[in-house]
């Protein structure tokens, strides 16, 4: 039999969980065709990783790269962590079923201008990805917020009967073309006036199509137990699965309350399906928003429309500059971005360890100085966390962000390293993998990332560049059934 690539002497971490173990992996086309102790077959190319692990491709569950993939396809940043899936439309805010009518509300601006919006239904968007090769696989969710501004004159009300219906119609026709569930960010103020009726009745679609409900919660702060009960709520009314965006207890107020809030998520578990994702940092990022700012804790502007010169500086020091209250500068600075230095480590910690916790990077592509996970979250799981401070061990690290979320977001035939599976594969240095992006540096490739193949193209290697675009959509597929 003659193969593309042979990985030799490799120590395989399959991605289920289980074990590692020494064995040669062999890809043809665009799947893995032998997986042995020792495998005797002629192949193009033999890359000996001897001391490296080779591990599923990563799969960053919780993107907002939605645009970027079709308009810088090399994409770098993920690339260079391992990534060879994203999912992208979280938060409530997707570029793939939206259709802008002016300007581009808050938080879709994250996504890109009103000129960038193009892709009225998910064919469009899928045929857009295609076309524009990316060198990594994309699935998306449909945003509530893009479906209530694709029917409403006015974001911050409920919508009406005949608005919920237009929207149901919208994403009835998103399911069936492939999308993989619904997202809200009832937390944004353009959202947050729909009532919780209003997302049961759109997740109601999900349940004949089998989607998934994935949620900004309404509030990370105080009412954190509120916000998820009603997530759950809304889930079990529609018997859909649900994950929980970026779980984080923010605010200095609310500190070490994850582990109320994953008892909570232990008792809710008994009776519906949930799981959430994580960053694997003490600081989030997004736009400025008047309702975050505080002086409990410090706020970073990453970019500001009408004063580009603050970016980069504290809001305190420029309220101070300004002699004003930080308040008073949000309110110029805005339309801003910005991170808030708002978690406690040891929550954190708590949320990566726990058992249904899957990795995203939660990174904002367009910002001129993003939050290092955009390039960095990861290898800084796996360096930082798993190799530096032991946190769980390699296999598990690696099923967090491979196997658990192909399951959970139904990708078949991808997150584990099978026979008959894709190759998407990561070749990576235990010992050397880190997170090299930083907060004063955060555009940085991570280090120990040696080999990145989507779809049994090799598409990275160490010298850090793109050397393969083999990337595809990716449509929801029931379990049993077949890309």
């Amino acid at each position: 039999m003659m193969v593309d690539w042979l990985f030799k002497n490799v120590t395989v971490i399959d991605g289920s969980g289980g074990p590692q173990y020494r064995g040669d992996v062999a890809v043809a086309g665009d799947r893995i065709v032998d997986i042995a102790p020792s495998l005797n077959v002629d192949a193009a190319q033999i890359i000996n990783g001897a001391g490296q692990v080779l591990a599923p491709g990563f799969i960053d569950v919780h993107t907002h790269d939605d645009i970027n993939v079709i308009r810088m396809p090399e994409y770098l940043p993920k690339m260079s962590q391992g990534i060879t899936t994203v999912i992208v439309g979280n938060c409530g805010i997707s570029a793939a079923a939206a259709t802008m009518k002016g300007a581009v509300p808050d938080p879709m601006n994250l996504l890109g201008e009103a000129q960038h919006f193009i892709y009225p239904t998910v064919e469009a968007y899928a045929q857009a990805v295609e076309a524009a090769r990316p060198a990594l696989n994309v699935g998306t969710l449909i945003g509530h917020t893009a479906l209530r501004n694709n029917h409403m004159d006015n974001l911050f009300r409920p919508a009406t009967v005949s608005e919920i219906t237009a929207m149901r119609n919208d994403l009835r026709e998103a399911l069936k073309q492939g999308a993989l569930g619904m997202s809200s960010g009832l937390a944004y103020a353009t959202a947050f006036e729909s009532t919780t009726e209003e997302v049961m009745a759109l997740a109601e679609e999900l349940s004949e199509a089998q989607g998934v409900y994935t949620t900004h919660l309404r509030s990370e702060f105080e009412p954190i137990l509120e916000a998820l009960d009603e997530a759950f709520r809304i889930g079990r009314h529609a018997q859909v699965p649900v994950v929980v965006s970026h779980h984080k207890c923010a605010g200095a107020k609310n500190w070490g309350r994850t582990k109320e809030t994953l008892a909570f998520f232990d008792k809710m578990r008994a009776q519906q399906e949930i799981g959430c994702d994580c960053y694997p940092y003490s600081a989030s990022s997004s736009t400025l928003d008047l309702k975050q700012v505080t002086d409990e804790f410090d706020i970073v502007i990453t970019w500001s429309e009408p004063h580009p010169d603050q970016a980069g500086k504290k809001l305190q020091q420029i309220a101070d500059d300004w002699q004003m209250s930080m308040l008073e500068a949000a309110k110029l600075l805005m339309p801003a971005g910005a991170i808030y230095y708002n978690m406690d480590e040891q929550d954190v910690r708590r949320v990566l360890s726990y058992p249904v916790t899957m990795i995203g990077s939660d990174g904002l592509p367009n910002d001129p100085m993003p939050h290092p996970r955009l390039w960095g979250a990861f290898p800084r799981v796996l360096g930082h966390y798993c190799r530096d401070e032991r946190l769980f061990p390699l296999t598990m690290a690696i099923h967090k962000m491979t196997g658990l979320s192909a399951a959970r977001f139904q990708l078949p035939e991808r997150g584990l390293i099978k026979t008959g599976y894709y190759a998407d594969l990561v070749l990576l240095d235990p010992q050397t993998v880190r997170d090299v992006a930083s907060f004063s540096d955060p555009q940085q490739p991570a280090d120990g990332i040696n080999a990145v193949m989507v779809n049994g193209v090799m598409s990275y290697g160490r010298d850090k560049h793109i050397i393969g675009r083999a990337g595809r959509f990716l449509r929801r597929q029931s379990q049993s059934g077949k890309e």
